[in-house]
C-alpha cells in the first residue's frame, strides 16, 4: 500500500466525541479498560490522582494549610486511603477516544469541589451550585465556542446543549480556540470535546444540524428544559425563531456581537416579560418568514443596524462595502470573541442566580478604555463623519 493510500484511509477514520467513565471496582469496567489496552486504543495514561487527593485535603481543611503539622496530616490522610485499597481503585478513570488517553480523576462531587476551589469566594457555594446545575443552550459556535468555554472554566453548565451545522475551517481559527487537528470536524464536536476535557462529568446534547424549525422545540423543552439560551447564530431568521421559542418557554436570552475589538451584549428577559420585543425593537417588526431569504450582505446590514450605526467602529464601516470585492465576509477578531465569551458567561451566571443584570444592552469597548483621546472632540467628529458616510452607502 502506498503512502498516499495509507494517508487517505487514515483521514477517513473518526473517533467518538464523548468520553467513557469507568469505575474499576466494577469488574465489567475493569475488563473494558483491559480490552482497550490490549487493542492499543489507549496510547497514554495520565495518573495524577495523588496530587488531586492532596488538593482535595487542602480544600476541605483550609485552616490547616499553613499549620506546621499540615504535611504530616496530609500524609496520614493519603496513607489511610491507600490502606483502604490501592489508589487505582479510588475515583474514576476517563477514556477520551479522540485522544487515545485514559485519565484518573476524583469522583464527581470531589472533582467539582477541587476544580472550582479557586473560584471562592468570587463565586460563593450557593452561586456555584446554581451555575453548575443549570441547563444552558448555545446556538452558534464561533463566538459560542468562547462562551461555552468561559462558562465551563468557571464551573458552570454541567448540562449544555450545543447547536451548529458547520464544520471548522481554517478561516475560523482566528477566533475559535481550536487547533488545526480539528479542521473539518463539526464545531459542535470541537466544542463538546473541549468541554469534556475540562469537565468529563458534563452532560452534553449535540444538535449537529444546527437549529431548525423542526428541532428548536426540543432544544428548548428537552428534557431537560433550558434555563437560559445564548444566541451566537449568524442566521437572522433562526435568531428570530429562537426568540419565538424563548418567549413561548419564558427563557431568558443572552447574545453578544463583535464590533471590531469590542463587544455588544444584549439581554432579553422573556422569563420576566414575555412581551419583550425581539432585539428590543432595534431592527423593527421582524419574523422568521421575513428574514429567511436574506443574503449575507442583507444579514450584515441588519446586524449593523442592530448593533447601531453610531456604535460600529470605523474599521467595520470601511470593511462592510468591501464584502464581495476585497474581502469575503464581515471581519471578526479572536480577542473580541474571547471578550464576548467572558461577558456572556458573566451575564448568564448572574441571571441563573437571580442577581441584578442589565436587561437591554451593554457596550464593552476596549477602544474607549485604552485609546488615548478616544472621547476628544476631534475623535468624536471623525467617528461621526465615518458614520454619515456609512449611512449614505447603505441607505440607512
Amino acid at each position: 500500500m502506498t503512502l498516499e493510500e495509507i494517508l487517505s484511509q487514515k483521514a477517513k477514520l473518526s473517533s467518538e466525541s464523548k468520553p467513557t467513565i469507568f469505575d474499576i471496582n466494577i469488574k465489567e469496567d475493569e475488563t473494558s479498560i483491559a480490552n482497550l489496552l490490549n487493542d492499543n486504543k489507549i496510547q497514554h495514561v495520565v495518573d495524577d490522582f495523588k496530587e488531586q487527593l492532596s488538593e482535595f485535603f487542602a480544600v476541605k481543611n483550609p485552616s490547616k494549610v499553613f499549620s506546621p503539622t499540615f504535611k504530616e496530616e496530609l500524609e496520614s490522610y493519603i496513607s489511610s486511603l491507600e490502606k483502604e485499597k490501592p489508589f487505582q481503585y479510588h475515583g474514576k478513570w476517563v477514556y477520551f477516544p479522540w485522544l487515545s488517553t485514559l485519565v484518573h480523576i476524583l469522583d464527581e462531587n470531589d472533582f467539582q469541589l477541587v476544580r472550582t476551589a479557586r473560584n471562592k469566594n468570587l463565586i460563593n457555594a450557593e452561586e456555584q451550585e446554581k451555575f453548575y446545575n443549570a441547563t444552558i443552550g448555545i446556538g452558534g459556535l464561533s463566538v459560542g465556542n468562547s462562551v461555552a468555554l468561559s462558562i465551563v472554566l468557571q464551573g458552570g453548565g454541567k448540562r449544555i446543549k450545543l447547536a451548529d451545522f458547520d464544520t471548522l475551517a481554517l478561516t475560523n481559527t482566528n477566533r475559535v480556540r481550536a487547533g488545526v487537528q480539528n479542521l473539518g470536524l463539526q464545531k459542535v464536536l470541537v466544542t463538546a470535546r473541549q468541554i469534556y476535557e475540562i469537565n468529563p462529568y458534563a452532560e452534553l446534547e449535540v444538535f449537529a444540524d444546527g437549529l431548525t424549525k423542526e428541532n428548536t422545540g426540543q432544544f428548548f423543552s428537552g428534557p431537560p428544559k433550558l434555563d437560559v439560551v445564548i444566541d451566537e447564530l449568524d442566521n437572522l431568521a433562526i435568531k428570530c425563531l429562537i426568540r419565538e421559542e424563548a418567549r413561548r418557554c419564558r427563557v431568558p436570552l443572552v447574545m453578544a456581537a463583535d464590533n471590531g475589538d469590542n463587544g455588544v451584549v444584549d439581554i432579553e428577559r422573556y422569563d420576566l416579560d414575555p412581551e419583550t420585543k425581539f432585539f428590543h425593537g432595534r431592527i423593527g417588526d421582524v419574523s422568521y418568514e421575513k428574514l429567511v431569504g436574506l443574503d449575507k450582505m442583507g444579514i450584515g446590514r441588519l446586524i449593523v443596524q442592530h448593533i447601531g450605526v453610531e456604535t460600529v467602529t470605523n474599521r467595520v464601516h470601511e470593511s462592510m462595502p468591501e464584502i464581495g470585492k476585497t474581502i469575503v465576509s464581515w471581519p471578526q477578531l479572536g480577542g473580541a470573541a474571547l471578550l464576548n465569551g467572558s461577558a456572556v458567561a458573566y451575564s448568564v451566571r448572574r441571571i441563573l442566580n437571580s442577581q441584578s443584570i442589565e436587561d437591554n444592552r451593554a457596550q464593552i469597548s476596549l477602544d474607549e478604555k485604552l485609546i488615548p483621546n478616544f472621547n476628544s472632540p476631534e475623535e468624536i467628529k471623525k467617528r461621526a463623519e465615518s458614520t454619515e458616510n456609512f449611512k449614505k452607502i447603505f441607505g440607512l
